[in-house]
This record gives structure tokens, C-alpha cells and sequence, in this order.
């Protein structure tokens, strides 16, 4: 009998081609060879104002064209773009001659028509861009050619417009792309600066860490956070396993791991054999391989701080997907109230260091956008009734062809500071240029204004503003006399070398104050390194704990632009109390504070908690305030209601160290694990964060956040002594009266007393 060499799929095929019915039994099915495995992908839409548009733009005859920018992982690559144009035409544009033109990167990828249906309505329109052309940066750029009639045209006119919503979307399907397992990339693929999104990142633990693995997961947070910035960043904990990976979601993870205590996945010691000091090691993972793990090995938890240390510090030596840290020397200490993302307070600044990206300080066209740049500057600078902040504006701009209206215009959070006339060709300004550069031989292009800064209107968190408003004449379109003119291509720009001026300031600020932490994270950023920060965890935290934790400190680092190498962590509050160091302590209360020497700090919390339930005031109250509301007899509750609530609360209080005056505690109290998930929420909340969070105790709550002042005002800082005087006068008018109208009698005493003693001086000369 001869063996069929048809396969049994052949056989199949044949029978239904012939149309006769056919089974194949179970037994006989082949094994399905399995599918290549999918590639990831992302289909991202982000609209206008997530892209940091946060208003309309409206283009115009003198202003037609904006611009856009999205950017593009570099792991990643585009398969598909699409625009999806949303804008508003004038009603007065004449629909034949007038259309929108779209690039991409400088390349034409289509014209917009304007029909007549189209005027003064809104119109979605969606473009099809070409992928090829997408980079790791783009610019998506929208020109506008409009015309309101056939002939004698201003340019200038105001029916010349249209607008772009902010609602307009760019959508971008993003594919995976494998990469090598090379630490030179680093931090790539953990955080990439094109990517927009709030950054997670998985940290992975063999159990419940001790101190050493927390601080150097705290250091990694830290130095992932101040990368981040505004977008916020969160760190899931697992104990002894990877994140779970899927097909569209490849999350890159970082695990902690010392020769005595490793997760189950690293226990083939082989692959992964002991280490002999502090080791970083970039693997694939070993369920996806578009996804990477990062390894921080050593022999104990030393060498994982100095790994984590050499990571936040020293990547730009890494290369290969395996580095041995030698050691970690910190070559100079950080001194006080020098945090990168605050401006220097010891000596002028020049605007070149605070620039954001290139070009931030030039603009064109007769009607420019502004010039903006963000002043972060310590929140307990006092500028208590001072003149006010030097600024020192250079600048350069095209001149128009005569002296007209033109101006520059200063504004500091939209405050107006000042406004400089911009002089004509024909004007004085011209002389004068023209003897500068007889006189001087540098650059004589530059004009200067010297500026001073109203004191009050500084903030924590200022924008100075420069507007240069041109008022050339680029048409004229009157009857009998037709006459268009092009308007010039006008250049403005602010000189890198101006300079602001806050040094000679002393630094002193009424505490407990919540908000200088959650925006500036005060007192704690004062050494930017946090070196003077000690931070009180729960014995053996679980995964919410800890990660609340790490967010806490990327959120940290994120205010202050420099990772936290200085931290000092502990689980005893005996050790806490003897530091000299300003305290976090997370989680619930600690039975040492309950007793002993955290008593006094035990009856701060209780009496907030006190003031919590009788108050009834939305506004700010001192001390003496809160105590006649609670002698007030109208204010007490008739009756006392007692429930049990088993809704998530959690808490964030400030208060004076009973140890050290000039040392502050925050606490960040949460009891189990849907507390602290509401914690974690509020601390990568910009929003709550900047908003919400203020005062000396913030109740955060599912509905939001609550704040309330409570408790009596101490002072960090230090001033001179006739300084001090006048402040504590300030708050007593009376006394300051008082003080005023006794210095006046003494001073006329004194005067009458020497009055009298010149005249009897004179009568026994004139008896002599």
C-alpha cells in the first residue's frame, strides 16, 4: 500500500474544490505555527493647545502665517500624519482669490481653498501629511492668503483674517522601533524630551526595600523628575516582578537588585552572576522586545546608591549595555539658593541663561508675538518695600522710515512695567547712533533701557513679557489715490547679554506655608541637592508607600532642576529628631510622635485637627483669630455629630520643628492604600499642586483639595536688626504711631533742651 504524499490541508482544498463535504479530525489538525509578533504602535492626537497653544490664532494681512511644533520619540517611527484643521474665515474675504497654504518642515503639503459656502463660518478641514518627512522635531506651519477685494488692497486692513482654533488636532500614528542595548542613550528609552506625555516609569524591587535601595530609587526618581519638569512624572512599585507588558504597550522598567536580594527573574546566575561593585546593566526584556530593563546591581546597598549616583550624574561617559561605576566623587558642594531652575540671586543674570531654546529672543513681522521668559526665583526672597528689580534691556529692531507710534512695551505677569519709544530713521535716534559709532568701535546696534521692576508684582513664578509694537503705514487706499505698499520685513530681537538684577536681597518668609511647597518645594529646595532634607519613611513600606514616596521626590526635583544625591532617609523617628535638617515624613503618624519628644509636635496635629471640625472660615486666620472663633459663643455647633466615614482622606500639614526654630517639617499623612493613592494623585497634579495646595494644612479628598491656615506663624530667615524692627511695626500701626509721636516729643525735648542751653551759653558771653 502506497503512503499519499498529499498533505491533509492539499487534500481538503481538493474535496471543496470538487464540492463534496469534508471533516478534518481533530488527531490529524497540524500545530499552527505561531504569528511574528506585533509590532507596537501609538495612534497620538493632540490637539493645538496640549501642544502649548493655550488661545486662538489669529492670522492676519500683516501676520498670516504660524507655526506649530510636535515632536517624535527617537525610538519610534511615523507610519501615518494627519492634520485636522479647524479655523474661521472672515466674512469679508473674497472667496476665489483667498486659501490657506500647510507645510511641513518647509515642505508645500497642500492648499486649503476658501469657497464661498466657507466665509464667516467654521470649517474642518483634514490634510494628509507626509510621514517620510517627519524628524525627531517638527514644525507644521500655516500661511494665510487673503484678499478682501481685486484691487487697491491694504495689507493692513482689519477685515483681513482668519482664525485657527485651538481645538485643531495633528495625529500621528507611531510605530515601534527596536534599538540596541547601549547605555550611551541614556536616559533613552526611560524619558525622552520629545515625548509630551507625564513620563512612568516601573521600579522594580525584591521585597520591601530597605534605606539604602529607597534613597537610590529616590536619586533615580529625582534625576528622572528634573528631566521631566512639567510634565510630571510617576513611578509604579512592584516586589518581584516586571510590569506586564502587551503587544501596544512596552513600558521600559528599572530594577533594584544587590547579590543577596534579587527578584525571581534574575535568579539564573549565569546570565546574571554576582557583581563585584556597583554595576549598570541594560537588558531586552524577556517578554517583549521592543521593551528594555534597566539593571542597578551591586553587593549591597551601598553600591546602589552609588550606581544611582553615577546615573544622575555621569551618563555622558556610559557606553555599551554594561558599566561598572568605579566611584562617585562630588567635586564641588551645592551652596544655598542655587537650584538651576531658579534665577541666581548672587550676581546678574544674563538672558542667555534663561532662555528655553534657540531663537526665543528674536521675532519678526510688523506685528510679532511677544517675547516671553520665565523667572523662577526662590519664594522666600524679601523684597519688602524695596525700589524695585533692575532690569537692564538691550535690544535691536528694524527702524521704520519715519518717527511714528512704535514702542516696546515691558510687562512683568501682566503687570505693565514700562513702555520705550522706537525712534524712526528720521529721527533722534538716528543721530545718535551715528555718533556712537564714531565713538565706539563694537557693536553699536544695540540700544539699552535700563528698568526697574516693581517689587511687589514679583512672585515665585514670573513672566517678563517684551511687545514691540510697530505702527508703520503699509497702505493707503484713498478715494481718487490708489496706491499698496509691502510691508517691511521688520526684525526685533532682545539681546542675549541684558541682564536682571537680584542680588543684595535677604531671604526671609512667614511659615508654615504649603504653597512655596507644592510650587517651589520650600524649605527643602534651599540646597538644591537636598543635602539638608531628611526624609521619615514607614518601616517596610508596601508598593503604594513607596512609590508615593518616589513620586514625591521626582516632584521635587522637578521644581528644582537638579537631582536629589543629598537626601538622608530613615525609619526612626529617634534619629529624625537629632538631625539639623528640615523633615518629610510620610504616611500615618508615627508612635514617636505620639510620646516623648515629638509631644509638642503631637499637639500641633491635634489642634489642627481640632480647628479642622469647628471652623467655618474660607479665609486665611492667625492664631489669635482662631482662638476668638473658638470662644465666640455664636460660632460654637449646638450639637456634636460623630461619624464614621470610610471614604479615602489624606492630608498635608506644615509646621515648625520642635527641635530647631529655623528648621520646618511637612507631613504627608495617608493610612492605607486608597489614601495614599489619592496623595499620588495630588502630587502629579500641576493643577492641585499650583492652585490648591496651600495655607498650613491641605485636606485632599476625592471632591479636591481643601485648605485652611492653622496655627501660630514663626519666620526662616534672617534680617538686620533695624530691618526687623520696621517689619514687626508694620503689623502694629498703633504702636508705630505711638513710636512716631514719642520720637517727635523727645526729638523737640532735645532741641528745646539745646535751644536753651545755646541761649544761657550767649548771656553770660554777653555779661563777660
Amino acid at each position: 500500500m502506497k503512503r499519499s504524499f498529499l498533505s491533509p490541508w492539499t487534500l481538503a482544498l481538493l474535496v471543496a474544490a470538487m464540492g463534496l463535504p469534508f471533516t478534518l479530525a481533530a488527531e490529524e489538525q497540524p500545530a499552527i505555527t505561531t504569528a511574528a509578533p506585533q509590532v507596537p504602535h501609538w495612534l497620538r492626537a493632540q490637539t493645538f493647545e496640549s501642544l502649548g497653544r493655550g488661545s486662538d490664532s489669529l492670522l492676519m494681512g500683516v501676520r498670516n502665517s504660524d507655526q506649530i511644533e510636535f515632536s517624535l520619540r527617537r525610538d519610534r517611527l511615523a507610519s501615518s500624519v494627519e492634520l485636522e484643521l479647524n479655523f474661521t474665515p472672515s466674512p469679508a474675504l473674497v472667496p476665489r482669490l483667498s486659501h490657506l497654504r500647510v507645510y511641513l518642515n518647509d515642505e508645500l503639503m497642500g492648499v486649503v481653498p476658501i469657497s464661498a459656502d466657507d466665509i464667516g463660518q467654521p470649517r474642518q478641514q483634514r490634510m494628509a501629511l507626509d510621514p517620510k518627512l517627519v524628524q525627531d522635531f517638527n514644525r507644521v506651519r500655516v500661511e494665510f492668503v487673503g484678499h478682501y477685494t481685486d484691487i487697491c488692497e491694504d495689507p493692513a486692513h482689519s477685515s483681513l483674517w482668519l482664525n485657527v482654533s485651538r481645538k485643531s488636532v495633528i495625529r500621528v500614528d507611531e510605530q515601534a522601533l527596536v534599538t540596541d542595548n547601549d547605555l550611551a542613550y541614556f536616559p533613552l528609552p526611560y524619558f525622552d524630551a520629545r515625548d509630551t506625555d507625564q513620563l512612568s516609569i516601573p521600579m522594580v524591587f525584591a521585597g520591601s526595600p530597605g534605606l539604602g535601595e529607597q534613597k537610590a530609587a529616590a536619586i533615580l526618581a529625582s534625576y528622572f523628575g528634573s528631566k521631566a519638569k512639567w510634565r510630571m512624572a510617576t513611578f509604579p512599585v512592584l516586589y518581584n516582578q516586571l510590569p506586564a507588558q502587551t503587544a501596544t504597550q512596552p513600558l521600559p522598567s528599572i530594577v533594584f537588585a544587590t547579590n543577596d536580594r534579587r527578584p525571581a527573574f534574575l535568579a539564573d546566575l549565569e546570565r546574571f552572576p554576582p557583581v563585584e561593585g556597583p554595576v549598570i546593566q541594560q537588558i531586552t526584556h524577556p517578554d517583549n522586545r521592543y521593551s528594555k530593563v534597566l539593571l542597578v546591581l551591586g553587593r549591597n546597598e551601598d553600591d546602589l546608591v552609588k550606581a544611582a549616583s553615577a546615573l544622575a550624574v555621569g551618563t555622558d561617559l556610559f557606553r555599551g549595555s554594561r558599566v561598572a561605576v568605579q566611584g562617585v566623587q562630588e567635586l564641588k558642594p551645592r551652596e544655598p539658593y542655587d537650584a538651576p531652575n531658579w534665577v541666581r540671586t548672587d550676581r546678574p543674570v544674563r538672558f542667555a541663561e534663561l532662555q528655553d531654546y534657540p531663537g526665543q529672543l528674536q521675532v519678526n513681522g510688523l506685528r510679532p508675538q511677544p517675547i516671553e521668559l520665565s523667572l523662577n526665583v526662590p519664594p522666600d526672597l524679601f523684597v519688602w518695600r524695596n525700589q524695585g528689580v533692575a532690569v537692564q534691556t538691550l535690544y535691536r529692531y528694524t527702524p521704520p522710515v519715519v518717527t511714528d507710534e512704535s514702542r516696546l512695551t515691558i510687562r512683568l505677569n501682566d503687570h505693565f512695567v514700562g513702555s520705550i519709544p522706537l525712534p524712526g530713521s528720521d529721527g533722534m535716534g538716528a543721530a545718535l547712533q551715528e555718533l556712537r559709532s564714531r565713538v565706539f568701535s563694537a557693536d553699536t546696534s544695540t540700544l539699552s533701557d535700563k528698568t526697574l521692576v516693581p517689587a511687589a508684582k514679583v512672585e515665585d513664578r514670573n513672566k517678563l513679557r517684551y511687545d514691540f509694537s510697530f505702527a508703520s503705514k503699509v497702505g493707503n487706499a484713498q478715494n481718487g489715490q490708489c496706491q499698496t505698499f509691502l510691508p517691511a520685513d521688520v526684525q526685533a530681537a532682545i539681546d542675549e547679554n541684558s541682564t536682571i538684577d537680584l542680588s543684595g536681597y535677604y531671604h526671609y518668609i512667614a511659615m508654615p506655608d504649603l504653597r512655596a511647597f507644592a510650587r517651589s518645594a520650600f524649605p527643602f529646595s534651599r540646597m538644591a541637592d537636598l543635602s539638608q532634607t531628611l526624609l521619615l519613611m514607614p518601616g517596610k513600606p508596601n508598593e503604594l508607600q513607596l512609590g508615593t514616596m518616589l513620586d514625591l521626590v521626582a516632584g521635587m526635583a522637578s521644581r528644582i532642576g537638579y537631582p536629589a544625591l543629598g537626601l538622608q532617609l530613615a525609619d526612626d523617628w529617634a534619629v529624625a529628631a537629632k538631625a539639623d535638617a528640615d523633615l518629610l515624613v510620610l504616611g500615618p503618624l508615627p508612635d514617636d510622635l505620639r510620646n516623648g519628644n515629638g509631644r509638642e509636635l503631637n499637639l500641633l496635629l491635634d489642634r489642627s485637627r481640632d480647628w479642622l471640625r469647628q471652623a467655618r472660615s474660607p479665609w486665611p486666620l492667625d492664631a489669635s483669630s482662631v482662638q476668638r472663633l473658638r470662644e465666640d459663643v455664636r460660632n460654637k455647633p449646638a450639637s456634636q455629630v460623630e461619624v464614621i466615614a470610610r471614604a479615602p482622606i489624606a492630608a498635608i500639614t506644615g509646621m515648625q520643628s520642635p527641635f530647631h526654630s529655623q528648621r520646618s517639617i511637612v507631613a504627608l499623612l495617608a493610612s492605607d492604600d486608597a489614601d495614599y493613592t489619592l496623595l499620588r494623585q495630588a502630587l502629579t497634579d500641576p493643577g492641585k499642586l499650583n492652585e490648591h495646595i496651600r495655607g498650613s494644612v491641605s485636606l485632599i479628598r476625592s471632591s479636591g483639595v481643601s485648605s485652611h491656615y492653622v496655627g501660630d506663624t514663626y519666620f526662616v530667615g534672617r534680617l538686620p536688626w533695624w530691618m526687623l524692627l520696621w517689619v514687626k511695626l508694620s503689623y502694629h500701626p498703633v504702636l508705630l504711631a505711638l513710636g512716631a509721636v514719642l520720637s517727635i516729643v523727645l526729638l523737640g525735648v532735645v532741641a528745646w533742651r539745646l535751644l536753651a542751653w545755646v541761649a544761657r551759653r550767649r548771656l553770660l558771653e554777653g555779661k563777660e
